[in-house]
């Protein structure tokens, strides 16, 4: 499925009812198949726009348009936010089957497709675990699960990792490019790690400081893994630096701001 945003705004009541413009006409695409990152300074408008996009917020302006389904229904997003929202009182099993619970599948065949997007994720062996029995990187990897056990059109992925430590993180990131390859995905990721945003993206979108704006749109010409490789290390930092360029002046007023 292609996602199109079409010269989208975003306006919130200020604190005196004034309004304040959180995005002005962003225009970008995700094309099928695509792995789409956004980056920019802290309060630039990402998760307004991943939120937008996902269906939770609407649109101040512009459209949201979303082409290319063959079926006559409408499209599935699937949502992985920071806080990966289990719930504390059921298995890893019955988590990830939450979301096929109403579904036309008959009970074998949802036991297939848990089973399936539990062995997809690495976590055999954990079906009966509670959440709290978990490690952070294991209940994303639940998470990530329950989403792609809907089978969606569209993925979303609002910092899923930010909250990781550093070693889990970077496993974290090479799990999820080999999910991604299996299930290849439209995704639209946020993130405020620049390095994660190389690692991970066909495209990165640079937003500006709020009103977030496209600043920048960059393919990344890179192999789709290995890309912290020592072959593909320097060219990997000269997209860091240049991305980095881009937003260092903006996230230093969006500091001085706050």
């Amino acid at each position: 499925m292609r996602v199109v945003v079409d010269q989208v705004g975003k306006q919130y009541a200020g604190p005196a009812g004034n309004p304040v413009a959180a995005l002005e006409n962003v225009c970008l695409t995700v094309e099928e198949e695509e792995f789409v990152v956004l980056v920019g300074p802290s309060g630039c408008g990402k998760s307004t726009l991943l939120n937008m996009v996902g269906g939770l917020l609407a649109p101040t302006s512009g459209r949201i348009v979303m082409e290319g389904l063959r079926e006559d229904r409408d499209p599935s997003v699937g949502i992985v936010f920071q806080e990966v929202g289990l719930f504390p009182w059921r298995t890893v099993e019955s988590n990830i089957a939450f979301g096929l619970e109403e579904s036309t599948l008959t009970p074998a065949e949802r036991r297939e497709c848990v089973q399936r997007h539990i062995e997809l994720v690495g976590l055999s062996g954990f079906e009966n675990s509670y959440p709290h029995q978990l490690s952070g990187g294991m209940r994303q990897r639940a998470g990530i699960a329950r989403t792609l056990a809907i089978q969606p059109d569209l993925l979303l992925m609002d910092e899923p990792f930010s909250a990781l430590d550093a070693q889990t993180r970077t496993l974290m990131q090479e799990e999820l490019l080999r999910i991604w390859e299996t299930h290849r995905l439209s995704t639209l990721y946020v993130t405020h790690n620049i390095q994660e945003a190389v690692y991970l993206a066909d495209r990165i979108v640079v937003l500006s400081r709020r009103p977030g704006r496209v600043n920048s749109i960059l393919s990344i010409d890179l192999p789709r893994r290995g890309r912290d490789r020592a072959e593909n290390l320097s060219r990997f930092n000269e997209y860091c630096d240049h991305i980095w360029s881009l937003i260092r002046k903006d996230a230093e007023e969006a500091l001085r701001e706050v």
